[in-house]
């Protein structure tokens, strides 16, 4: 099975070409038509990357945000638990001197 693969595999490759010399124009060309893609494709780039960055901060504030909010929330229901501790303790001390 495994010879069968390998035999398959070569027969299917194809003949290794020898590049065609082109004048020094069309190679000139070629070299600055993929040069200027190139600095498309890195303009591209840091046009993404500048917007991804852009996305991260305003996630970074929105979880900030939230975690503001959740804590307050937090912090106004210890709160209420510590008024109402205070109250039962106050309203208990005034049971014990009624007495």
């Amino acid at each position: 099975m495994k010879r069968d693969v390998l035999v398959t595999s070569l027969v299917k490759q194809k003949p290794v070409r020898t590049p065609i010399r082109t004048p020094t124009a069309d190679r000139r060309s070629d070299a600055l038509r993929r040069l200027e893609h190139l600095e498309n494709q890195m303009a591209t780039l840091s046009e993404l990357v500048r917007e991804h960055a852009e996305d991260v901060d305003r996630l970074v504030r929105i979880v900030a945000e939230d975690r503001n909010v959740i804590r307050r929330q937090l912090l106004r229901k210890h709160q209420a638990q510590v008024r109402v501790r205070k109250h039962l303790r106050d309203s208990n001390a005034k049971v014990g001197l009624d007495f």
